[in-house]
Parts: C-alpha cells; sequence; structure tokens
C-alpha cells in the first residue's frame, strides 16, 4: 500500500456535509483505507474572493492505485457530489478534492501533477497537512510541512479551526 494525501474544500451548499460524504466514500473505495483527517477549516477565499468561505480538510490515505487511477476516484466523488466541470478557477465548490502527494513520487501527466503546483503556497492545506504529518518532506522543496507553513505571512488567508463534525468526533 502506498500514502496519499488529499486535500478536501467546499463553499457551496453544505460543505461540512459534502467533506464528510466525500472521507466516507473514499472509505468505500475499493483499494483505499482512509488512515487519517486532520481537523476541518473555514477558510478565506484565494485568488477569487467573491464567493462564501471555504471548509477545507486534508485527509492521509493508503492505497494500492497508482496516483491516474486514485486521481479517477477522487474525479468520480466529485462528480457523485454535484461538482460538475469548473466554470471558474479557483471559484465556488460544492465538492473539490486534490491529490497533494502521492508518497514521494514526482510526476506529470496530461490531467495530474504531483507534488500538487501550489500547495507549498496555501495555508489551506499546509495547516491540514501539518495536523497529521508536520515532519512530512515536500519532494521537490525538501522542506516539511512545518516549515513550508512558516514561510506563509499568517495574514496570507484566513484559515479558524471548526468543532469537529459529529461523525468524526471518536
Amino acid at each position: 500500500m502506498n500514502r496519499a494525501w488529499i486535500s478536501l474544500g467546499a463553499n457551496l451548499g453544505d460543505p461540512e456535509a459534502s467533506l464528510i460524504r466525500a472521507l466516507d466514500g473514499l472509505s468505500r473505495c475499493p483499494g483505499v483505507v482512509v488512515d487519517a483527517v486532520s481537523s476541518f477549516y473555514r477558510t478565506a477565499p484565494t485568488d477569487y474572493a467573491d464567493q462564501p468561505d471555504f471548509v477545507n480538510a486534508a485527509a492521509r490515505i493508503l492505497t494500492s492505485h497508482d496516483p491516474e487511477t486514485l486521481f479517477g476516484h477522487l474525479l468520480r466523488l466529485q462528480k457523485e457530489a454535484g461538482q460538475g466541470p469548473k466554470t471558474r478557477r479557483f471559484g465556488p465548490r460544492l465538492l473539490d478534492l486534490d491529490l497533494l502527494l502521492y508518497e514521494n513520487l514526482v510526476f506529470t501527466s496530461l490531467r495530474l501533477i504531483l507534488p500538487h503546483p501550489r500547495m507549498h503556497l496555501r495555508r489551506f492545506v499546509l495547516i491540514p497537512l501539518c495536523d497529521m504529518n508536520p515532519e512530512l518532506r515536500h519532494p521537490l522543496l525538501h522542506e516539511t510541512m512545518a516549515d513550508l507553513l512558516t514561510r506563509l505571512p499568517e495574514n496570507s488567508q484566513r484559515v479558524e479551526r471548526i468543532p469537529c463534525p459529529a461523525s468524526l468526533q471518536p
């Protein structure tokens, strides 16, 4: 089994419920085990500000799938959540699932780039990753997630931990 890290986000409908359904969908996917889930965070939108706040989280999974197949499962889960093709880059989403890292793989195809090319610039990605793996190293930058987070200005994006959804509490 290979380890992979996924970013989850939504800001339309019931974002927390969308993330919980996505985590459930991941756990029901053959060849995927959800190993850890970060806290949930309410985050200010980036790049396109005229939209509702997002709810973001991250998950660490174990998978027998190769990156392309895993990415296909993420796209399927987005579609099942009602998320159609993105009409505005960085715009509102019913569900957005990004494959951030797959082991230490550096990989590029027509539809997937690993590691995710903007993950090190996003507080809403790094903070949830640090919940699970602050010492995880970026395969290209060779810095830990905690170090990458300290390089971002604290005021670069509002990211607030929100209460753990009841369905995720132990």
